[in-house]
C-alpha cells in the first residue's frame, strides 16, 4: 500500500513539474502583465481576450502578478526576471516572440520587443482556431471544448521582412462609400475614419504586417486630417507611409489644395512646399512614420518646374536635403534612425539612373510594372546599402492597359514567384501590397504577409498547401480538400484572362475610341467553348458545396468562394456568349442574363446572408463604369468565329524531354511553367513533320530582366541548326508590353525549315537568369 501510494505521488509530481497548458469552456484565464507594456501590446490582449471569450466563453483577467499566462517584452517586464530567457535565436531580428509551455503548465508569451509580444498573443488566437479574417470575412470562430500545447511545447517566430503591410488605393468604389455612409456614417461619402482603421490595423496585426499606407484619392478625407486615424495608428502600432507621390506624410492630392500656397513647384515655389511638409513632420514628430522622401507632381503626376532629368535630378537632391534637414529637427537629430524610403517610381526612376544620390541610410523601393512583374531587382552595389531595399507590388490596379479593380483574381503562383524572387535577391526591408479595397483580396493578402513574416515556412510548404490550408482552416479539412483544385482553376483561368479585360477593350488609351468598344476576343471557337465549359464546371462544384456550408459561415464562403468564382464565371459567359451573338450563332438572352446574374451576386454580397448588410456599398461590379462592366451592346459580325490552328505538338516547360526544369507551382496556362538556370536548356522531342518548314511558337513569363545587365535573352536550337537567339525584354508602356500583361504570356515566334527525318528535337537555353517558359507550339506553315 504505501508502495502504491509513492507511485501515485510521484506520478502527480510528475505532472505538476512538466504539466501541458491546457484550456477548457467557460475557464477563467487569468493573464500576468505589467502596466509598463507598450499600448500594442495592451491592444492584443484585448483582441485575444475578445478572441478566448468567442471559443471558450471565458473571462479574461489581468494581474500584474500571476497568472495562467505570462506576457511580457525582453527589458520591459519585471516578470521576466525570474523566467530564463536565454534562446539566442529570439534575439536575431526585431519583433521577434516566443511562445513556451513552462514546467509548471503556465504559457510564457514573450517578445524581444513590442510588436513581438504582440504578435505572440495573436499567434495564441490563431492557436485556438481564430482566423485572421474573423472579422473581415466574417469567419466566426468554432466553440471548442478543450486546447491544449503539450509539455516543453516551444515556438519561437521572428520577421523575414523588417517592415509589412499594406496600401489602400482605388478606394472610389469600395473601402471610401462602405466606411463613409455604412461602417462609421459620416454626412456625406469621403472619409474613412478611425472606427474603419481601426479594423484594418487589428487585421494587419493577426497578419503580422506593421505598416500602412492610407488611401490617397482626391474623394477621400486625408488620414492625418481626419480625427482619430492617428491615435488608432498608436493603438495597434502601425507604421504610417505613403505612396511615391506622397512625401513626408503629406496627402499631397488633398493637401496641397487646402494647406498649400500657389504651386506645388519646388524650383519657382520652395518655401510654400517646405513650408507644406514641415507642417506635418512638426504636428506628427512623435508618431511611428515610415516617411517617403524626394518629390513627384500632384497625384501621380511628373515634377513640376524642370523638364529635363538633369534638371529634375538636381532638384530632386534639393529637396531630399531640405526634407532630410525637416526630419533633423522634428524627428530624431540622428537622422539614419528615421525610418525613410525613396521609390524610384516612372520618371523618377529616370532621374535616379542619371547618377542621383540617395543618402546611404533610406531605403530603395522597387516597384512592379502594375500588373505583378518586377521592373527592377537590386544590384550588388544597391543590396549592400545600410539602409536596404523594399517593393511595392500590385495584385489591384487602375490604369494601362485595363484595370483590375473588381475580383481579386491575381495569381496566387505569380505574387509567390515574383516576390521570392525579389527576396532571395535582397528585397528584404520593406514589402507594400497594393490591396485595392481589402475585399475581395483576402487570400492574396494573406499570402504576401505570410511571406513577409516567414518566406522559408511558406517555401517549405508550396502555394498548393498554403491555399490549402487557408481553405481548410476557413471551410473544414474535407470542404476545404474539395476546394482547393476549384480554386485553383479559377486562378489559372484568370491568369489567362483577368475578368476585367473579357471585353478586349483598353482604358487610358486617349488617342484612340476604337478600345473603348466592346469586341471579340482573338480566341477560336474550341477554345471558347472550352473556357465556358471550365468555368460552368468549377461554378456548379461552388453551387454543390454551397448546400454543405454551415449557417455561420455562409457569409464567409459567399465572399471568398461563391461571388469570386461565380462572378467571373458571369463575366465570361457574358462576354462570350455576346461572341457567339454578334455573330449569329444565338440570341443575345444568354449575355443579358449573365449580366443579371452579376448585378444580383453583388446584391447578396453587399447586404449578406446574415451579416445584416454589414457590407453595405464595399463591392461594385463595375468600378469606373468602364465599358466591359455594362451589358453587352447588340451588334453584328459578318465574318465567321475563328476556327482552331491546332498544333502540331504541344508542350508545357515541365514536359521536357532532357533538361532540368525549375518548377514554378501553379504557374502559367497549364500550371506546369519552369525556369530555366542560366547557360542549361530544355529539350523536347517530336515525330515527323507533314511540312518542309515550322513555326515555332515559344510562350514564356512576361517577366523583366532580373540582373545588372538588363538583358532578358534565350535561344531556340531546332536538331542541328544553328541557335536563333531571342530577346524578349520590354521597355516601358509598349504595345508589346501591354500585350504580354494582358494575357500573362511573352509570344515569340520563329519559323525554321525542318528534315524529312522521322525524328526531331527542340533546345530551348536561357542566355541570361529570369527565364521563365511557359509553353511550346510547333505548327506547320503551310497549315497557318
Amino acid at each position: 500500500m504505501k508502495k502504491l501510494f509513492l507511485i501515485i505521488l510521484l506520478i502527480i509530481t510528475g505532472k505538476i513539474s512538466h504539466a501541458q497548458f491546457y484550456l477548457q469552456p467557460r475557464q477563467t484565464l487569468n493573464v500576468a502583465i505589467t502596466s509598463t507594456e507598450e499600448p500594442v501590446v495592451q491592444t492584443a490582449l484585448q483582441i485575444f481576450s475578445r478572441d478566448y471569450q468567442a471559443v471558450f466563453s471565458g473571462r479574461v483577467l489581468t494581474d500584474s502578478l500571476k497568472g495562467n499566462i505570462i506576457v511580457g517584452t525582453i527589458g520591459k517586464s519585471r516578470l521576466l526576471e525570474n523566467i530564463l530567457v536565454d534562446n539566442a535565436t529570439l534575439y536575431e531580428k526585431k519583433q521577434g516572440f516566443m511562445l513556451k509551455v513552462l514546467k509548471d503548465g503556465r504559457l510564457l508569451v514573450v517578445g524581444n520587443d513590442s510588436h513581438g509580444t504582440a504578435y505572440g498573443l495573436m499567434e495564441l488566437s490563431r492557436l485556438i482556431g481564430v482566423s485572421p479574417w474573423e472579422w473581415w470575412a466574417d469567419a466566426t470562430p468554432e466553440k471548442k471544448t478543450s486546447f491544449q500545447l503539450p509539455t516543453d511545447y516551444t515556438d519561437i517566430q521572428f520577421p523575414s521582412v523588417e517592415y509589412r503591410g499594406i496600401f489602400i488605393n482605388d478606394e472610389d468604389w469600395g473601402l471610401m462609400p462602405w466606411s463613409s455612409l455604412t461602417h462609421e456614417p459620416w454626412y456625406k461619402p469621403g472619409r474613412i475614419g478611425p472606427r474603419t482603421h481601426e479594423r484594418i490595423f487589428e487585421l494587419l496585426l493577426r497578419l503580422r504586417a506593421n505598416t500602412y499606407w492610407p488611401a490617397m484619392h482626391e474623394c477621400t478625407e486625408p488620414f492625418f486630417m481626419t480625427q482619430g486615424n492617428r491615435e488608432v495608428a498608436r493603438k495597434y502600432g502601425i507604421y504610417i507611409g505613403s505612396s511615391h507621390c506622397e512625401p513626408m506624410a503629406c496627402s499631397t492630392p488633398v493637401e496641397w489644395k487646402r494647406r498649400g500656397k500657389g504651386d506645388y513647384d519646388y524650383v519657382h515655389n520652395s518655401k510654400e512646399v517646405l513650408r507644406f511638409w514641415e507642417q506635418r513632420v512638426k504636428e506628427t514628430a512623435g508618431q511611428e512614420i515610415f516617411y517617403t522622401i524626394g518629390m513627384r507632381g500632384v497625384h501621380d503626376g511628373q515634377m513640376q518646374g524642370a523638364k529635363t532629368v538633369e534638371e529634375q535630378k538636381k532638384v530632386t537632391e534639393h529637396v531630399l536635403k531640405d526634407q532630410r534637414e525637416l526630419l533633423r529637427k522634428y524627428v530624431n537629430p540622428d537622422i539614419t534612425a528615421v525610418p525613410q524610403v525613396f521609390i524610384p517610381y516612372k520618371e523618377v526612376l529616370d532621374i535616379y539612373h542619371a547618377g542621383l544620390q540617395v543618402p546611404e541610410d533610406v531605403t530603395l523601393m522597387w516597384c512592379d510594372d502594375n500588373y505583378g512583374y518586377i521592373r527592377h531587382f537590386p544590384t550588388s552595389e544597391e543590396r549592400a546599402r545600410k539602409g536596404g531595399n523594399g517593393i511595392y507590388y500590385h495584385i489591384s490596379y487602375w490604369g494601362r492597359p485595363h484595370d483590375y479593380l473588381w475580383l481579386g483574381t491575381f495569381s496566387p503562383a505569380l505574387l509567390y514567384q515574383q516576390m521570392k524572387e525579389a527576396y532571395e535577391r535582397g528585397i528584404q526591408k520593406i514589402w507594400i501590397l497594393n490591396v485595392g479595397d481589402i475585399k475581395p483580396a483576402e487570400y492574396q493578402t494573406e499570402l504576401f504577409m505570410d511571406m513577409a513574416w516567414n518566406i522559408g515556412k511558406v517555401e517549405k510548404e508550396g502555394i498548393s498547401n498554403h491555399l490549402c490550408h487557408f481553405l481548410q482552416r476557413e471551410f473544414g479539412e474535407e470542404i476545404g480538400r474539395e476546394l482547393l483544385p476549384i480554386m485553383q482553376e479559377h486562378y489559372r483561368l484568370a491568369y489567362i484572362r483577368k475578368p476585367e479585360f473579357m471585353g478586349h477593350t483598353r482604358e487610358e488609351e486617349y488617342h484612340t475610341n476604337r478600345y473603348r468598344i466592346v469586341t471579340d476576343m482573338p480566341w477560336s471557337r474550341t477554345f471558347i467553348q472550352k473556357r465556358l465549359e471550365d468555368y460552368h464546371n468549377i461554378s456548379d462544384r461552388v453551387e454543390k458545396l454551397a448546400q454543405q456550408i454551415p449557417e455561420n459561415r455562409k457569409d464567409t464562403y459567399f465572399q471568398l468562394v461563391k461571388y469570386p468564382v461565380q462572378a467571373a464565371t458571369e463575366m465570361n459567359k457574358k462576354m462570350l456568349y455576346a461572341q457567339f451573338a454578334r455573330h449569329g450563332e444565338m440570341d443575345w438572352s444568354r449575355s443579358e442574363a449573365a449580366y443579371d446574374s452579376i448585378v444580383t451576386l453583388t446584391r447578396i454580397y453587399n447586404t449578406g446572408y446574415f451579416n445584416n448588410s454589414k457590407w453595405s456599398r464595399i463591392m461594385d461590379h463595375q468600378p469606373r463604369r468602364l465599358p466591359v462592366f455594362e451589358p453587352v451592346k447588340h451588334s453584328s459580325v459578318l465574318e465567321p468565329i475563328l476556327e482552331e490552328c491546332s498544333p502540331l505538338y504541344h508542350w508545357n516547360a515541365m514536359d521536357a524531354d532532357k533538361g532540368t526544369p525549375i518548377a514554378c507551382e501553379n504557374l502559367g496556362y497549364e500550371g506546369r511553367a519552369a525556369a530555366i538556370g542560366k547557360g542549361t536548356g530544355l529539350e523536347f522531342r517530336f515525330g515527323s513533320c507533314p511540312t518542309d518548314s515550322i513555326e515555332i511558337e515559344v510562350r514564356l513569363l512576361p517577366n523583366h530582366p532580373v540582373t545588372d545587365d538588363g538583358r532578358l535573352r534565350f535561344s531556340v536550337t531546332l536538331d542541328n541548326c544553328a541557335p536563333q537567339v531571342v530577346s524578349y525584354h520590354t521597355k516601358g508602356r509598349s504595345e508589346e508590353w501591354k500585350e504580354n500583361v494582358l494575357g500573362n504570356q511573352a509570344i515569340k515566334k520563329i519559323v525554321l525549315p525542318i528534315s524529312s527525318k522521322k525524328k526531331h528535337k527542340i533546345n530551348i537555353q536561357a542566355l541570361d537568369e529570369g527565364v521563365i517558359l511557359d509553353q511550346i507550339l510547333l505548327y506547320s506553315v503551310s497549315n497557318l
